[in-house]
């Protein structure tokens, strides 16, 4: 458990004890971790009691690690010329679907998080839970805490597959029903797996394979610019 430096999170740490599995203040944002299986329990006195007062539930979103600290990108032996810094692309999401990465030894991959309001105290929270399974990703619902979490956890669900234990109706909300997959997933191709389009001659819609080919798209990195330069020298003359 990390060290509390704020009331806020010190508050918490003292309340729910072992429940907390880390707590940090970072860029003016309190987060902390939450154990999965006291969800329910705290998010219900973080709603409710008065130190506390989160009454508001603002988001619920997925979050999937499986790629956490990978890069495509060329930092340290770069030159200082043209489109140097992109590299093949072989991220998450740039691959044929046969190539896709398999998940090897990733100890919590999906993880909920919840961001919370308390008008009453002015003050937000950020709360982050993992499923313990990465093959099913299971976490408890807040819906019966917070109905607002209704249409986020199914879209969470939809995206990245989280399913939520306890909620009323959990079914898509953004794909077509017949959908296969969970596109925010990083084990998904970024251009998918079949193309749609409508055949005028067989008068239907057709899916197709996808004719994308995978690639990393590299911005142009302006290192020097006469334009720059000459207001740079401009501004030195007057100094």
């Amino acid at each position: 458990m990390s060290e509390a430096r704020t009331p806020l999170l010190e508050q918490i740490q003292s309340r729910f004890g072992d429940a907390i599995l880390s707590a940090r203040e970072a860029l003016g944002q309190y987060t902390i971790e939450l154990a999965t299986e006291r969800v329910p329990e705290v998010m219900r006195a973080l709603r409710d009691e008065k130190p506390f007062r989160f009454q508001q539930l603002m988001d619920v979103c997925g979050i999937d690690y499986l790629s956490w600290g990978d890069d495509e990108w060329e930092t340290e032996a770069v030159t200082g010329e043209g489109f140097s810094r992109g590299v093949t692309g072989a991220g998450p999401g740039r691959f044929a679907w046969a190539e896709r990465p398999r998940p090897a030894g990733i100890r919590n991959r999906f993880a909920a998080v919840a961001h919370l309001l308390s008008i009453e105290h002015n003050l937000r929270l950020r709360v982050r839970y993992f499923a313990a399974d990465d093959g099913l990703p299971v976490v408890p619902s807040v819906v019966d805490i917070w109905g607002a979490a209704n249409w986020f956890e199914r879209e969470a669900f939809d995206l990245y597959g989280i399913v939520f234990e306890g909620h009323p109706d959990l079914r898509r909300i953004l794909t077509d029903y017949g959908f296969i997959g969970h596109p925010f997933r990083k084990d998904f191709p970024l251009i998918g797996n079949v193309e749609v389009r409508y055949d005028p001659e067989k008068g239907r819609v057709v899916y197709e394979p996808v004719s994308i080919e995978p690639r990393v798209g590299v911005p142009r990195v302006v290192r020097a610019d006469a334009r720059y330069l000459q207001a740079q020298n401009e501004v030195a003359g007057k100094n």
